[in-house]
C-alpha cells in the first residue's frame, strides 16, 4: 500500500498545542507484508533514522495491532520525505500518523478515523501537528480531563497564502520546550485567550485583515526568540512586505509569514534578513494540504 502524509504547521502563533495546519511537503511510506522487516529510505532528510524495529513507523505500527489485539507482522517499509527533521514542520507527527493508518488498513480496518486521531494525539503528546497531517486543512483541538480528544476542522480563508523559511538548522522539541516558563500571569493567559479565540474567528470567517492582531502571541515565542536569530526583526518587519504577521511554526525553526497576493517581495525580504543573521534558509511560498493523508492499495493478496 501507498501511503500519502502531508506536513503540518502548529500554534499559529498564539493556538499554542491546539491549532494546526497541513501544507504540502508529504511523508511517503510504501508497506507491505514481508518475511522479515527491513526499512528502505529513500532521498535526503533521513539522516540517523533507525531501519530496524526500533523506527517510529514500526513501533507506532506495533501500537495500533496491539490495540487491535493481533500480532504485528513482519513488514517491508520504503519511507520517502520532504519534510527536513527536528524543523517544526511535523516530521514525527507525519511517521505517526502514517504508520497508523497503514496499520490500520493492513489490520482491516479495526478503527474510525477519530480513533486513529485519539491514538496520534497520545502518542504525540499533543493533537495540532497529528491533526492537521491526518484530516488536512486547518483544525482546532483539545483535550478533555478524561484524555479524550476533540478536534474541530476549518476551511483555509480564501486568498491567504504562506511563506516559509526552513533553517538549515535543527531544534530539537525538547530544548525549545524546556526555555517556556511553569507559571503565566494573569495577563498572559487573558492575552493567550483572547488572541486564539481572534486567531479561531478570523480564520473561520475568513477576515484575514484580523490576523494582523490576532497572529500575536506571550505563551512561547518571546522565550524561543533567542534560539531563532532573525525571528524578533521578521516579526517587526515583515508587515512592511504584505504580510499580516511572522509566527514560529511549532516549536520552530521554521518560520512562517501569513500574507495574500504577489510573495515575490516578502520571500526575498525573508532570506535577506536571515542571512544578515547568519542563518542560511529555505524561503519559499507552500500551499495548504486540504487532503490530508490518503492511504491507496497497490496490491492485495
Amino acid at each position: 500500500m501507498y501511503v500519502k502524509v502531508p506536513a503540518s504547521t502548529a500554534n499559529l502563533g498564539p493556538g499554542f498545542d491546539s491549532v494546526g495546519m497541513a501544507l504540502q511537503l508529504y511523508t511517503t511510506l510504501k508497506v507491505k507484508q514481508s518475511n522479515r522487516t527491513k526499512f528502505y529510505l529513500v532521498g535526503d532528510n533521513q539522516e540517523n533514522i533507525p531501519t530496524d524495529k526500533s523506527n517510529l513507523i514500526y513501533q507506532t505500527i506495533d501500537f495500533l495491532y496491539k490495540k487491535a489485539g493481533l500480532q504485528t507482522p513482519e513488514l517491508e517499509i520504503e519511507v520517502e520525505t520532504d519534510i527536513p527533521l527536528a524543523r517544526g514542520l511535523g516530521s514525527s507527527g507525519t511517521a505517526i500518523v502514517g504508520g497508523l493508518v497503514a496499520a490500520n488498513v493492513l489490520a482491516g480496518e479495526p478503527f474510525s478515523k477519530q480513533e486513529i486521531f485519539q491514538f496520534a494525539s497520545e502518542m504525540e503528546g499533543h493533537p495540532d501537528n497529528v491533526g492537521a497531517s491526518l484530516f488536512g486543512g486547518i483544525i482546532v483541538a483539545a483535550k478533555n480531563e478524561l484524555g479524550d480528544y476533540a478536534h474541530v476542522p476549518l476551511s483555509p480563508p480564501k486568498g491567504l497564502k504562506i511563506v516559509v523559511a526552513i533553517p538549515d538548522f535543527e531544534l530539537p522539541t525538547k530544548l525549545a520546550r524546556e526555555v517556556l516558563p511553569d507559571d503565566y500571569s494573569r495577563q498572559d493567559v487573558v492575552h493567550a485567550l483572547s488572541h486564539s479565540a481572534l486567531l479561531v474567528a478570523a480564520i473561520a470567517k475568513g477576515d484575514l485583515s484580523a490576523l494582523q492582531v490576532a497572529l500575536e502571541d506571550r505563551i512561547h515565542q518571546p522565550y524561543r526568540m533567542a534560539l531563532l536569530p532573525g525571528f524578533e526583526a521578521l516579526q517587526k518587519n515583515c508587515r512592511n512586505y504584505g504580510a499580516f504577521g511572522t509566527v514560529i511554526s511549532g516549536a520552530g525553526p521554521t518560520i512562517l509569514a501569513f500574507t495574500t497576493g504577489d510573495c515575490t517581495q516578502l520571500v526575498d525580504f525573508m532570506e535577506s534578513t536571515l542571512q544578515n543573521h547568519g542563518v542560511s534558509a529555505k524561503v519559499m511560498e507552500l500551499a495548504i494540504d486540504t487532503s490530508g493523508t490518503t492511504c491507496s492499495v497497490l496490491l492485495k493478496k
